[in-house]
């Protein structure tokens, strides 16, 4: 079970002339690369779920991506691209000296891990895309999908204040807040300490630049993103894990999993797009599974 616990390292990383911040837990060869989503969205909420590894022998290296958390927030917008981000994270790799990582994304890190995986296969040991998605016009049906339930009236003015751009109306907010609880994470009363802390300081940006204003709209740079044709190339171990009440959901990972030549797929009944707090224990327990049967991955 996740628990609150201080970085043993933090290091500066100059990345084309900005600073990123990565926080390191545990020593040694065996090193899991965490890529939190977002964008925008600081990495507290992923690395404190998955520190717990450098108990078990892993170093785990989490960052806050260019834009977010106490990395730089320059206000240029043609930084907030998936290609710049996969830069980004290869100047991460390189500079910690990391070699050749297990590689974890969650949410918009799943995108960014396969972009990533695809574009540095060699740097790649294993791969496991958290709650994620490798065909956005897909996932944009499948959120649709989602609202729909919320009834024909909701959704008539979730879209007219959509197309008016009346974004903040409270009606239309009160639906995206329901959409998150459902979808998000379900945990009853206070959210966990980390995931407030990156919600808190979510940078909405380049959020806005590459996704849209919300979880349930997709309008940004990365709306036609898909890279569902290119996943067989990827011959390594992937685990996919997703939630059932998952915001990119069951059918989203099993397209994922049907795609790739070595993949296996773990869904959290009782969970939605963050199962590493809803359903910690059974979480670690799938994710630790995973990692030591394929410590040793060429």
């Amino acid at each position: 079970m996740w628990q609150e616990r201080q970085a043993d390292r933090t290091v500066k990383v100059d990345v084309g002339g900005h600073t990123v911040v990565a926080y390191e837990f545990g020593t040694g060869d065996n090193v899991l690369l965490c890529l939190n989503g977002g964008p925008g969205l600081p990495c507290d909420y992923l690395r404190e779920a998955h520190s717990f590894l450098a108990d078990h022998g892993w170093r785990v290296v989490a960052f806050d991506q260019l834009g977010c958390g106490a990395a730089d927030r320059p206000d240029d917008p043609a930084l907030w691209s998936i290609t710049r981000y996969v830069a980004e994270v290869e100047a991460v790799r390189t500079a910690l000296g990391l070699g050749r990582v297990h590689l974890t994304g969650h949410s918009w890190g799943g995108w960014l891990s396969i972009e990533y995986a695809l574009t540095h296969p060699e740097a790649v040991r294993t791969l496991i895309l958290q709650n994620t998605a490798a065909d956005l016009p897909h996932l944009m049906q499948e959120l649709h999908r989602l609202r729909a339930a919320l009834g024909a009236e909701t959704v008539a003015m979730m879209a007219a204040h959509e197309a008016a751009g009346t974004l903040k109306a409270p009606d239309y907010l009160a639906a995206i807040i329901l959409l998150n609880h459902r979808h998000v994470c379900r945990l009853k009363g206070e959210w966990p300490a980390p995931v407030l802390r990156s919600l808190n300081d979510w940078n909405m940006v380049p959020y806005e630049a590459m996704q849209g204003p919300n979880e349930f709209l997709y309008v940004g740079n990365l709306k036609d993103w898909s890279r569902l044709a290119d996943l067989p190339k990827l011959t390594l171990p992937v685990l996919i894990t997703v939630g059932c009440h998952d915001e990119q959901t069951p059918a989203c990972a099993a397209r994922m999993a049907r795609a790739l030549p070595q993949a296996e797929l773990h869904l959290f009944e009782h969970s939605s797009h963050m199962p590493f707090y809803e359903e910690p224990e059974a979480f670690d327990a799938v994710l630790l599974s995973f990692l030591d049967r394929h410590r040793a991955a060429p």
